[in-house]
């Protein structure tokens, strides 16, 4: 089973891509900015290639591109680098999951399929399987975020067994409101110790009370200009 070398915990960065005023990913200020999030930020775990960071808008090298730089600027200085390898496509989210365990990243996050939607609790533990099975050794957590997949399957009903069909699943990235869905995940899995990271910037103090061991989401950044500038 994969472990990470620390329980992924605390704040998490959900990082953005700088892009140039072309439209093209500004790869030389991803140093700068693994720098602006440890020293000015204190943050040391990062979420890359998620919602924030746009990462369906990106084709599959520029997902690739991304993180290699993330995991090439972010080595010695970044604690956890999770990687989400999320697609439409089973086959391409395979491949940016076997990339992510090659470049050394510390895990991978996937979203629910949402064009052709999985229509149960078991055809999409059957998707997810798949996917962590490209990257056997790196921790797998699922990002739960229906508002923009429209997969309506509850996290609480997805949990429920997981880890005999996953194996390597490590833990939830909650992207959603339903706050009695969220605290019935963390009460009816505790001995699991699953890390519980809620992506709702809004309502992060109410997570931190039911048991949320983490968040994820863009809270650290407030002017990233000079970055973008220099």
């Amino acid at each position: 089973m994969a472990s990470p070398k620390k329980k992924l915990q605390g704040l998490v960065a959900a990082t953005i891509t700088p892009m140039t005023e072309h439209g093209e990913i500004n790869f030389s200020v991803i140093g700068r900015y693994v720098d602006y999030l440890v020293e000015e930020q204190g943050v040391k775990n990062i979420f890359v290639n998620g919602t924030t960071g746009e990462g369906l808008s990106l084709s599959i090298s520029e997902r690739c591109r991304v993180a290699e730089e993330w995991v090439t600027e972010g080595r010695n200085k970044l604690d956890q680098i999770v990687i989400h390898v999320g697609a439409l496509s089973l086959k391409e989210s395979q491949e940016l999951a076997q990339h992510a365990a090659k470049i050394g990243a510390d895990g991978i996050a996937v979203i629910a399929p949402f064009f052709l939607k999985p229509w149960n609790k078991d055809v999409l533990i059957n998707f997810l399987k798949e996917v962590a099975a490209a990257a056997p050794a790196l921790p797998f957590y699922y990002y739960h975020i229906p508002a923009l997949t429209g997969v309506k399957i509850r996290a609480e009903e997805l949990l429920d067994g997981i880890q005999d069909k996953i194996p390597t699943f490590q833990g939830l990235k909650f992207s959603d409101t339903d706050l009695l869905d969220f605290g019935q995940c963390v009460d009816q899995n505790r001995q699991q110790q699953f890390a519980f990271l809620f992506g709702v910037d809004e309502q992060l103090l109410s997570a931190l009370v039911m048991g949320a061991t983490g968040a994820v989401g863009s809270f650290v950044f407030r002017d990233l200009s000079t970055l973008w500038s220099n």
